[in-house]
């Protein structure tokens, strides 16, 4: 997994994204653990994510839009990105 980064603490976008993602996932009914696995992510990482501590990758974040069914570009809008 990636080190949390200063940097990115408290990023606005980074939280917005999280928040988005984490919404999205709750809606699809799944946990977390269930949403990693599927990914093939850390559930710590997701965790991040959901959190704005780290800045995900594009690769990764399409994975995790798919298992989600949801376009990386329909979440970011949700995320006002």
């Amino acid at each position: 997994m990636p080190h949390k980064s200063i940097h990115f603490a408290g990023n606005k976008e980074l939280t917005s994204l999280g928040r988005a993602l984490r919404e999205a996932r709750k809606g699809s009914g799944l946990s977390q653990e269930t949403l990693a696995l599927n990914a093939e992510v850390e559930r710590s990482y997701l965790g991040a994510i959901e959190r704005g501590e780290v800045n995900v990758t594009l690769m990764v974040l399409a994975r995790i839009c798919a298992e989600l069914r949801v376009k990386p570009s329909e979440l970011m809008g949700r995320a006002g990105l």
